[in-house]
Formats: C-alpha cells, sequence, structure tokens
C-alpha cells in the first residue's frame, strides 16, 4: 500500500512556520517534564515500598518528605523570562521591608537589589577603599560614613548614643580612660588621608551624590566633593575643625548643613567664628543650618545672617557661644524657625534691648532639653521671637512660673505646645495664655503641676473657643474625659491630626 504525500501549503510557498516563544519553551522543556514526571512515579513507588502497614500516618509522611528533599531536580526559574528592567520595576513597587529579604532568594535578584539602594549607612572602612560598594551599589546619591570613619570593637555588647546623631560600640577599657571620651580622635578616629582618599574615590564613582555624613575630613576632602558632586544639598560634618570648612566654599548649590564640633564624652573639637564665617561666604544658598557644640559669638551668627540670605532654619544644639549672640539674630531676614537644644544656656549676656534687634519673619520657636535658669537669656529670646506663631516647650529645666510669664510678650501665638514642664503651675499657665488673644491650639502634656481642679473659668471658656486642644497634665487627670463629646477644642470645623480632646 502506497501512501499520497501530503497537501502543500500554498500559502507560505512551503517555508517552515518561524518557532514562536512558546514552541521554544515547550520543544526544550518537554523532555525536561516528562524525565521530572518519571522521577516523581519512581520517586512514590520508592517511597510507598520503604513505608510498612505498621507505620503511623505521621511516620509515613515524614519518610515521604524527607526522600522528596533529596531526591528530584529543581524547580523551574521562570523569572529568568523577565528582563532585568521589569523586575527592577516590580521590585520597585515592594515595601522597602522586602528588599533584603528578596535580594536572598538568588544571585540574580542580589544584583537587581544593590540597583534599587540609593541610601548607604557603611560600617567597615574597607567596604569602600577596596571598591566592593562601588559594584554592590552603583546608584547611591546618600551615602553615610560616620561608623565606619571610627575604629571600634564590633563584637562590643556596650553601645553609646548620643542623641542618635552618633553610636559607637565601646569596650570595658574605654569606660575608664583618663581624659573621658570614649572616642580617641588619635586612636580611634581614621586618620585625614584614609577618610580624604575614600571621599574622592566616593566622588567619582557617585557624581550624582545628595548627602554625605563623614567624621575627620580635611579641606582636600571636601574639596574633592565638591570637584565632582555638583547636586551636593546636604552635608553633615564630625569632629572637623575650621580650616577644613574651606572646601564648602565650591559646594555651589548645598542647603542644609550639619556641623559637629564639641561633644561630650566623644571628642573635642573646635569650631570658630573663623569657621562660621567661611561656612557663611561659602555657602550662600543655605536653607538649613544645625550647629551642635560649636563655639562662636555675636560676629560668627552675623555673618551666617548677612551671607546666607536664604536661610530658613537655625538650629543650635549645646552650643557654646559668646554672651550677645543673640541680638546678631536680627541679621537673618528670613529666618523662619529656630530652635535650641540640650544648652545649659540661652546667652549669659545679651545686652539692653535697644541693641537686640528682632527677627520679623520668625514663626517658630522650639526648646527641647535647655537651662531656663538664665532669667535675662530667656526674656532676650522672647524678645528677639516677639512675632514668632509657635512656641515649643519640651523638657526644659527649671521653666517655673516666673520664668514662663516672660513668654507673654509674644502677642501673637497661635500655637503652644508644653510637655514636661514639671514646675510650670496652672496658674502660671493661665497667667500667660489669656494675653494671647490669637491662641488657637493649645497642647499640654506630662506637666504634673497643672492640675484640673485649678482650671479656672477664665481659662474654661477659653478651651471652648480654640480650634484644637489636648490636655493631658498628668495621669490623673479627667477634663480631657469630661470635655470629649462636648466640641470643647473644635471649634472652627476642622482638627489637626493627632491633637484631639
Amino acid at each position: 500500500m502506497s501512501h499520497s504525500p501530503p497537501p502543500s501549503n500554498k500559502n507560505n510557498n512551503n517555508r517552515p512556520r518561524p518557532l514562536s516563544l512558546p514552541d521554544v519553551w515547550f520543544k526544550d522543556q518537554d523532555l525536561k517534564h516528562v524525565i521530572f514526571k518519571m522521577q516523581l512515579k519512581s520517586l512514590s513507588a520508592t517511597a510507598s515500598a520503604s513505608t510498612s502497614p505498621s507505620d503511623s500516618p505521621c511516620e509515613r509522611n515524614k519518610k515521604i518528605s524527607l526522600q522528596s528533599l533529596t531526591v528530584g531536580p529543581p524547580a523551574p526559574d521562570y523569572t529568568s523570562l523577565i528582563s532585568n528592567e521589569l523586575l527592577l520595576r516590580v521590585f520597585s513597587k515592594l515595601p522597602i521591608s522586602q528588599h533584603v529579604p528578596n535580594s536572598l532568594v538568588c544571585k540574580r535578584w542580589l544584583y537587581l537589589h544593590g540597583r534599587l539602594v540609593q541610601s548607604l549607612k557603611v560600617v567597615d572602612w574597607s567596604f569602600v577603599e577596596s571598591g566592593r560598594v562601588f559594584i554592590r551599589f552603583p546608584n547611591l546619591n546618600d551615602i553615610d560614613l560616620l561608623r565606619a570613619c571610627i575604629r571600634a570593637p564590633r563584637n562590643s555588647g556596650i553601645v553609646v548614643t548620643d542623641n542618635k546623631s552618633l553610636s559607637v560600640h565601646v569596650d570595658d577599657t574605654r569606660l575608664s580612660l583618663a581624659n573621658g571620651l570614649f572616642i580617641d580622635q588619635n586612636d580611634d578616629v581614621l586618620p585625614y588621608g584614609s577618610v580624604d582618599s575614600g571621599l574622592e574615590l566616593l566622588a567619582k564613582n557617585y557624581p550624582n551624590l545628595r548627602r554625605i555624613a563623614v567624621i575627620g575630613v580635611s579641606e582636600h576632602g571636601l574639596l574633592s566633593v565638591a570637584d565632582e558632586c555638583r547636586t551636593l544639598q546636604e552635608l553633615e560634618l564630625h569632629c572637623c575643625g575650621d580650616f577644613s570648612l574651606k572646601g564648602i566654599s565650591r559646594c555651589q548649590n548645598l542647603q542644609v548643613v550639619k556641623l559637629i564640633g564639641c561633644v561630650d564624652g566623644f571628642y573635642n573639637s573646635v569650631i570658630s567664628d573663623i569657621g562660621l564665617t567661611i561656612l557663611a561666604q561659602g555657602c550662600r544658598r543655605l536653607v538649613k543650618l544645625e550647629l551642635c557644640g560649636c563655639e562662636g559669638s555675636y560676629d560668627g551668627i552675623k555673618a551666617i545672617g548677612q551671607c546666607c540670605q536664604m536661610l530658613e532654619e537655625l538650629t543650635l544644639r549645646d552650643h557654646r557661644m559668646d554672651g550677645g549672640w543673640l541680638a546678631a539674630l536680627s541679621f537673618c531676614g528670613n529666618l523662619k524657625t529656630l530652635k535650641l537644644q540640650s544648652c545649659k544656656g540661652i546667652d549669659l549676656s545679651p545686652g539692653p534691648r535697644e541693641h537686640l534687634g528682632s527677627c520679623l519673619a520668625i514663626e517658630e520657636l522650639h526648646l527641647q532639653r535647655c537651662h531656663m535658669k538664665d532669667k535675662e537669656g530667656v526674656e532676650a529670646l522672647f524678645f528677639v521671637c516677639e512675632n514668632v506663631r509657635e512656641i515649643v516647650l519640651q523638657n526644659c529645666w527649671r521653666l517655673e512660673d516666673e520664668v514662663f510669664g516672660l513668654a507673654s510678650i509674644c502677642r501673637r501665638v497661635k500655637c503652644l505646645s508644653l510637655e514636661g514642664c514639671s514646675l510650670l503651675t496652672t496658674g502660671g499657665l493661665e497667667s500667660v495664655i489669656l494675653s494671647w488673644n490669637e491662641l488657637q491650639r493649645l497642647r499640654v502634656v506630662s506637666c504634673n503641676k497643672i492640675k484640673d481642679v485649678e482650671v479656672s473659668s477664665a481659662l474654661a471658656s477659653l478651651f471652648c473657643v480654640l480650634k484644637e486642644l489636648k490636655w493631658r497634665p498628668d495621669s490623673r487627670s479627667l477634663l480631657a474625659s469630661v470635655l470629649e463629646g462636648t466640641g470643647v477644642g473644635r471649634k472652627g470645623g476642622w482638627l489637626f491630626k493627632g491633637l484631639k480632646v
């Protein structure tokens, strides 16, 4: 019997049809699937033969599961069909908390995870010197080198922290140092040459850096960053001297600077009026400036006010300013927020009122963990900030009724927040806020001498016209529960999130 040939296909002129992606996939994989199924059947038969009727169901399942872990090929990786660009788009939509677990799946996902990371805190300086950081994370724009610049024992269980800005591991030998410092600048901090060379490598490989935090850098290292990283906007410098700040002069787009000079228990470095003047003349686009443990006086603050005309926020933490520096704040024409944190004094010699001036644009005044025993300095501060709209007093020492009464000069206050003011009484609070005709928001938390029973009718009437009220002076306060549902603190038809009666 003869077989007739198959009919020819005239439409494609006997040319074979090109294979599509499913054809290619199944052509290469069909034999593997058959072999895999045969192995599964063999595994099932082997498992059935190895189990005995006397075995319990748990033991039988345990034997089968153990054998399934040691026999059979791995499951096919279907993500290999997806391009790197598409996977990166998928990973970028996931929460940041899932990035690290995803990077442990395989080498390819680890490689892609490094392309997503833009902010990094380095703890080992060799990671920078060896160049591994550039291969692992090629797209960084924010790098923190604080812990990497300090030689500290990694296996120590003792961690010393300075107000969350710096944390180092120390051993028991550091707890008994004669100089009283946990960090020895000569032995524990990397030398200037090493830090400068590391910054040069970072600047060449990351020209798009926007933020750098570093300890013990010199002028040469900062100049290399300024020349390569034209878009640098934020800089945090620890343990550097006045003349190291010369390198900042070329950072044309720098907007946020944090200078940490002397930190009790950690290191002693001096930033004086010389450094503040260098900074002011070089960084004229500053918007936020934070000075921690810095020395200075009227001249340094005046230079900042005159040169940095875009400055909107100034923070002084544990300052060591000479007397009379408050008068220089009047040169900060666009200053909107002034923060004093952990200051042992405000201004020991502010001078007469006619020489103080005032900050007309200021809107917010924050005092946190400050000593308020200096009445003359506190009065000068309120006088300079007499146009302030918001006052925040948090855990301030020696804030008594007489000291708080000095704030009555600020007639335009709309928001007052008190927290941890243990010496302030109900009468002291009432004597000030009743004179503020524009007050709209009031927050009183953990002020134990302010009592519900001492609230007068005038103060209660003020509560009724406030747009926002949070009243938690102590754990025994019942006023909040009594006022709940009465509408007090809700006049005006709007609320700020997190603040309620």
